[in-house]
């Protein structure tokens, strides 16, 4: 099973920024469509938005026109620059590919 590592989470205050990062070992971005989720405390896992293998992203309206996906030009990596945030949108966050398994994640705090 391929794996996934999520980084770059933190404490931040409402209406700052955070990028986290999702690696992959090898060009694995190239094949499949991937997607980040996220879970809040006592809720289940969530869809927060996606990037297809051609580059095209979508998002759940939830997070639409503050969050933005990209990945790096050797399709090892897929950032999500999350600006704007919300106490809402604490959580762990996780990228996932079809083959992959769930990661640690990496916890987003936004509180002051």
């Amino acid at each position: 099973q391929v794996q996934l590592v999520e980084s770059g989470g933190g404490l931040v205050q409402p209406g700052g920024s955070l990028r986290l990062s999702c690696a992959a070992s090898g060009m694995i971005f190239k094949i499949y469509d991937m997607g980040w989720y996220r879970q809040a405390p006592g809720k289940q896992r969530e869809l927060v938005g996606g990037m297809l293998v051609g580059g095209s992203t979508n998002y759940a309206d939830s997070v639409k026109g503050r969050f933005t996906i990209s990945r790096d030009n050797a399709k090892t990596t897929v950032y999500l620059q999350m600006n704007s945030l919300k106490p809402e949108d604490t959580g762990v966050y996780y990228c996932k590919i079809p083959i992959s398994g769930w990661g640690q994640g990496t916890q987003v705090t936004v509180s002051s």
